[in-house]
């Protein structure tokens, strides 16, 4: 009894060192039994709304704890907000209500987010301990879900949207579990027509949840979390410890390491949703098969990328008003796109680095119009070359993002440049055997031909059942072999 107990009170309580990830085992267990009865609820669109909502709550709260509240707050304040600038003929009326929604939402954020980091800067303005460090909890995906909310009140401030009837339909839009603490950000347009359809999942859907749930565990739990824990994070704790050679491979492996950890979690959230009969958006496209970072852009995070082009290069003026104006407008929309993703200079320096190697693409198109300057059409040679030259742009970024000062990225050039250390290849290589192994094959399968994602897709998809329940078996018992003692929760959490 005492047993039965204390599992209980594990299930309901909020353990911030264990949150709930697609890729644990309890997220499996609650999802099975979740999704056993969700599909008698089929034709019963509103108990079936209130049923994934009280789910998606829990689940949240099992990331963030009390915390579930503020997604509730958001939800309510948007969807009064959002039916007032609907009812409202006065254009005036309608900017000050869009613009009060946009207030509470970044006033959230920035709350939660960037507190610490103005007072970071006050103290260094003003001196040290001008302004007290406050002790400021940041809840999961906080983001990911202000973001899709502020698109929301934003569509419909645009005429692009009707204001929801029914505020159970928009909570339930806003608080999606598969997509809440980490993306990818669907938009309400895309995904509110869906919400009292009956959700029918055909054998293809099926099949097709089940390859992007496989392979984004896949990519998530064996590649990333391993290489991350057994060479990545070691490096970058401690560059000076590492050759120059180590270092550059530690940037190599967190480049595949970020890839895998967050297309992966996208797979999963994708799958997951069209289990559940709702279709989601691309995320990631193979972005290191980019060729300019244009390209890249269009590859990468697809869903931020989009939602910073319509709601802010787009309302900043974006290529209307001229060149000039035009490489500015790139420049403020990256970098305040790094500041979505971390309040620290590093981020703001990676976005910069964006933002310039961006308007430096534009500048080059000018000279060279049409789609060939995008990458779309290249030589081969001219394509190899590109993609070589956008990935390592890339990994610098990725230096900047993931280490934790600036005084690592320097520590990181300073041993990739004057510590490199050729001779001790060999000898690195043999002793982080399987870490290459993963990381080669990790990139190997991410540089096939589109056709061949296609071919193992059509093999999944189409397998008889039985098969595909040993695919799954296969696939839990190398997780359970990969797997540390600790839960590894995703990188984009803390965003």
């Amino acid at each position: 009894m005492e047993f039965l107990t204390d599992k209980l009170g594990t299930l309901f309580a909020y353990d911030a060192q264990s949150p709930l990830i697609f890729s644990s085992g309890l997220f499996l267990f609650l999802f099975t039994g979740f999704y056993l009865f969700y599909g008698t609820l089929r034709r019963r669109p509103t108990l079936r709304i209130l049923y994934v909502i009280l789910f998606s709550l829990y689940f949240y709260y099992k990331s963030s704890g009390i915390y579930f509240l503020l997604l509730v707050f958001a939800a309510t304040s948007d969807f009064l907000i959002a039916q007032a600038i609907g009812r409202s003929s006065s254009k005036r009326l309608r900017q000050l209500l869009v613009a009060l929604s946009v207030v509470v939402n970044l006033g959230m954020l920035g709350y939660f987010k960037y507190t610490n980091f103005l007072i970071d800067i006050s103290n260094h303005l003003f001196g040290e301990g001008f302004l007290e460090f406050q002790n400021i909890f940041l809840p999961v995906g906080i983001s990911f879900f202000v973001f899709q909310s502020m698109s929301y009140t934003i569509d419909i401030y645009r005429r692009q949207l009707r204001p929801l009837d029914n505020w159970c339909d928009y909570l339930f839009y806003l608080s999606f579990f598969p997509q809440l603490v980490a993306g990818p950000i669907v938009r309400a347009r895309d995904f509110i027509p869906q919400i009292r359809k009956e959700p029918l999942v055909t054998r293809e859907m099926f099949g097709m949840a089940l390859f992007l749930i496989l392979t984004g565990l896949f990519k998530k739990a064996v590649i990333s979390d391993y290489i991350s824990l057994n060479f990545v994070d070691r490096i970058f704790d401690d560059p000076l410890h590492y050759s120059g050679f180590e270092c550059l491979t530690g940037i190599y492996g967190y480049a595949l390491q970020i890839y895998c950890d967050f297309s992966g979690y996208s797979d999963m959230a994708i799958g997951i949703a069209l289990l559940l009969g709702f279709r989601f958006p691309e995320n990631f496209n193979a972005p290191y098969k980019s060729a300019t970072i244009t390209e890249f852009w269009h590859r990468w995070h697809i869903s931020l990328s989009t939602w910073l082009r319509d709601y802010l290069y787009i309302s900043l003026g974006g290529n209307r008003k001229g060149r000039r104006r035009q490489y500015i407008n790139l420049l403020v929309t990256m970098v305040l796109g790094g500041l979505w993703h971390g309040a620290a200079i590093r981020f703001v320096l990676w976005g910069a680095l964006h933002g310039v190697a961006l308007a430096l693409h534009k500048a080059w198109m000018g000279f060279w119009r049409g789609s060939k300057a995008e990458g779309k059409d290249m030589h081969w040679w001219n394509r190899i070359f590109g993609v070589v030259l956008t990935f390592h742009i890339v990994c610098l970024g990725w230096l900047l993002f993931r280490a934790e000062d600036m005084q690592t990225v320097l520590l990181m050039l300073h041993q990739i440049f004057h510590e490199f250390n050729a001779e001790m290849i060999p000898q690195v290589i043999e002793g982080y055997k399987f870490v290459f192994i993963l990381i080669g094959g990790g990139y190997l399968l991410h540089f096939l031909p589109k056709w061949c994602n296609r071919f193992a897709q059509h093999l999944v998809t189409w397998a008889p059942l039985m098969l595909q329940v040993m695919m799954v078996a296969v696939m839990i018992w190398c997780v359970m072999q990969i797997k540390s003692s600790d839960i590894q929760p995703f990188i984009y959490f803390q965003f």
